[in-house]
């Protein structure tokens, strides 16, 4: 059974949130009580993710936005105060993958593009969420980093740069702002059962098979298991909780 959260009166931003792990959390927030702003580089999905919480009597706001962009991001920022008034728990989860490559073939535009989104984009998302969260006092953040962010594999290196980065991001901001009020910590997932791994588990179905031989659990995860952690760790349940990059992983990376 999970635990239940009271998030009534507060506000969640999650991005990524048209599916997989991104919309499982933003249901999970809106079933808590909180106002949730869905944002997703589809626009329309968004807005049809926001409109399913509408429906069944929650607070939401579907918004497109390219993380990658800052301007894009200020403004989703500065949407969800002006509809819902504050910013108080963010679930920065939009990424993407890169196509497997040997170190020494990757591409500088596949490393740029999965750099640009998995990396700069939280960091664009955490620095006007910041802002906000700055002004209040008070605050939660969770980036969504990846086992890639703890371990290496072949044929990963610009993606796990990427999520590596995501961890060194969250704890410098961690420690910086624990004094003001405003947790910030990293949830990494193991290997999830979302449309990103089904894609995976269809065009690189042996590599796949060798990480899930490395899965101690001997399932996939699921997306609704990731939003029980990033509430966990926006909840005064971890309260005492900084700067961690918590491992959502069935064991992966106790190898």
């Amino acid at each position: 059974m999970n635990p239940t959260y009271d998030f009534t009166g507060q506000v969640a931003l999650v991005t990524g949130a048209a599916s997989g792990m991104g919309l499982a959390t933003a249901r999970a927030f809106a079933r808590a009580g909180a106002a949730v702003v869905l944002a997703d580089l589809d626009q329309e999905a968004a807005e049809r993710a926001a409109k399913e919480l509408t429906d069944a009597g929650h607070q939401a706001l579907g918004i497109g936005c390219d993380v990658a962009d800052e301007d894009q991001a200020a403004a989703m920022v500065a949407r969800t105060v002006e509809t819902f008034g504050r910013l108080d728990m963010a679930f920065n989860n939009a990424g993407i993958q890169a196509p497997p490559a040997d170190a020494a073939d990757e591409t500088a535009a596949d490393f740029d593009r999965v750099n640009a989104v998995n990396l700069r984009g939280i960091w664009t998302c955490q620095k006007h969420e910041l802002r906000q969260m700055r002004n209040q006092g008070s605050g939660a953040i969770v980036n969504c980093s990846s086992l890639g962010g703890l371990v290496g594999l072949p044929e990963r290196a610009a993606y796990h740069a990427s999520k590596h980065g995501v961890i060194g991001l969250t704890k410098s901001a961690a420690v910086e702002y624990a004094p003001r009020g405003i947790r910030i910590n990293a949830v990494c997932p193991g290997v999830i059962e979302t449309p990103m791994v089904a894609d995976m588990l269809e065009g690189q179905a042996e590599a796949m098979a060798e990480i899930m031989k490395q899965q101690p659990i001997g399932r996939l995860g699921t997306a609704d298991e990731i939003a029980g952690a990033v509430l966990w760790l926006c909840s005064p349940g971890a309260a005492f909780v900084v700067g961690v990059a918590l491992p959502v992983d069935g064991g992966f990376t106790t190898h």
